[in-house]
């Protein structure tokens, strides 16, 4: 028994054991599992929560996308607006010569839509305008990467010829390889006619003004011109009577023997007449008459040559003759204080110009300097001053430019104020003897019209000389 009940005790020992064992082993088994699911929920939440910082991020870069969006699409709304709202022609060229921008001003002036030209290449756009003038500005402003300009450029709009002023700016490429540019143009036709008609004003103001003196030149002619064809009537009447007594000497010898008292009568006809004097002033009389005429003539036609409004491009211009032309007709403002002389190069060759507009450069220069020797001279009693004129080619190997040099023996010009004497509206004369816009206006006519340039040489008491250049090819740059 005691055996037996051992063996029971062994038994439920054993059992015990492996109960607590098993429990163990499931109480490790459950805590290995929970420590595994909480490690896996910690993962799961640390995943979510980069999810979702992840998506919040995207959200915000959905936003500020769209933010960008908005932004551009304003931006180029504003943009296209400010195009539109640019009064000047606008066309943007990138460096392969393609078009990339073509304004509303573009499209009213050149009837090309803008869907039409972007994409396009610029030289096929179709503009009907002066080109060579437009890809000499290209080729400019491509070869000096610098704004170029490209003046008076003509065109055709709605059937009509007007004119443009363009400038390139140009736009930067890659290294040193081809550049865009943009082509800012605007119509500067109307400014041009009122430029035109400004100029013209001027020039018969200043015909006005020189009136006086102008009738007074061919007063002079005109009254020794009368004087010779009274002279002329009354000498032709003396001459009728001897005439007359001719004739019935020669009929009364005709008929037979020539009575002693025709021939008497005869005689005293040729004494009264005074035959010897008429035969030696008759001539004198007729020449003098017909180098008035002649005077006159030229004066007329220096006035017309002179008050004509030109045409409205270039022509080749013999430019003595204008020198002379405008000199005849300001004789008047010079011939009491100034001497005149004159070296004029008769091998100068003609000079694409407006005439018109350069004789008022010339009469500008002349009346200043006669009014400068004026003011050291007064009247001329006391003794004149010296005008003097030249003209050149230079250089003289292969001439490009004309050169006029106008100098004046006047009071000159202080340092202090010659920067100033082409400036609009300037001037040092007395009221009523300048307005102060001859030499603004030479200015204008000769670097903005012809391309040249003017410049002033001056000493204080020694006069003054103004020196014009103009180019002899049209094509060509400043002098």
């Amino acid at each position: 028994m005691h055996d037996q009940m051992h063996d029971q005790m062994h038994d439920e020992w054993t059992a015990g054991t492996r109960y607590r064992v098993r429990r163990r082993g499931r109480t490790r088994w459950e805590e290995s599992l929970r420590c595994a699911g909480g490690e896996l929920e910690a993962r799961v939440q640390g995943r979510t929560a980069e999810l979702a910082q992840a998506n919040q991020a995207l959200q915000d870069e959905i936003v500020e996308r769209r933010r960008a969006e908005a932004e551009l699409q304003r931006v180029l709304a504003q943009s296209e607006q400010m195009l539109t709202a640019i009064t000047s022609i606008l066309i943007g060229v990138d460096e392969d010569g393609h078009v990339t921008t073509w304004n509303a001003a573009a499209r009213r002036a050149f009837g090309r839509e803008r869907d039409e030209m972007l994409g396009r290449p610029f030289a096929d756009c179709g503009i009907e305008w002066d080109w060579p003038a437009v890809n000499r500005a290209i080729a400019e402003c491509r070869a000096t990467r610098r704004p170029a300009r490209a003046e008076d450029v003509r065109y055709v709009r709605d059937g009509k010829k007007r004119f443009l002023g363009i400038t390139l700016n140009p736009i930067s490429g890659h290294g040193d390889g081809p550049m865009g540019f943009l082509l800012l143009a605007a119509d500067i036709t109307e400014r041009r006619l009122l430029e035109s008609q400004l100029a013209q004003a001027q020039k018969l103001e200043s015909i006005g003004q020189l009136a006086a003196g102008i009738a007074h030149e061919l007063n002079t002619p005109i009254q020794y011109v009368g004087d010779n064809a009274r002279f002329l009537q009354e000498s032709f009447a003396d001459l009728e009577g001897v005439l007359r007594t001719y004739a019935a000497l020669a009929e009364a010898a005709r008929s037979g023997p020539v009575p002693a008292a025709l021939l008497e009568d005869v005689e005293a006809a040729a004494e009264r007449a005074d035959l010897e004097y008429l035969l030696g002033e008759i001539p004198t009389a007729i020449a003098q008459s017909l180098e008035g005429v002649e005077r006159v003539a030229g004066i007329v036609r220096a006035m017309k040559e002179f008050s004509h409004p030109g045409t409205a491009h270039k022509t080749a211009v013999d430019l003595n003759r204008a020198i002379e032309s405008t000199l005849t007709v300001a004789r008047n403002e010079w011939k009491y204080v100034a001497d005149l002389v004159t070296d004029l190069d008769p091998a100068l060759p003609p000079v694409p110009c407006l005439p018109g507009e350069l004789n008022q450069v010339f009469l500008n220069i002349i009346v200043n300097a006669a009014h400068a020797i004026g003011d050291v001279v007064g009247d001329g009693a006391g003794g004149k001053g010296t005008i003097t004129v030249t003209t050149r080619a230079v250089p003289p190997a292969a001439p490009t430019r004309a050169e006029v040099r106008i100098a004046d023996t006047g009071c000159g010009i202080p340092p202090e104020i010659r920067g100033r004497i082409f400036d609009p509206f300037f001037t040092t004369k007395g009221v009523g003897r300048g307005t102060g816009q001859g030499l603004a206006i030479a200015h204008g006519i000769v670097v903005e019209k012809h391309g040249g340039a003017i410049a002033c040489e001056s000493e204080v008491g020694r006069g003054t000389t103004f020196v014009i250049r103009l180019p002899l090819q049209e094509e060509g740059g400043g002098a």
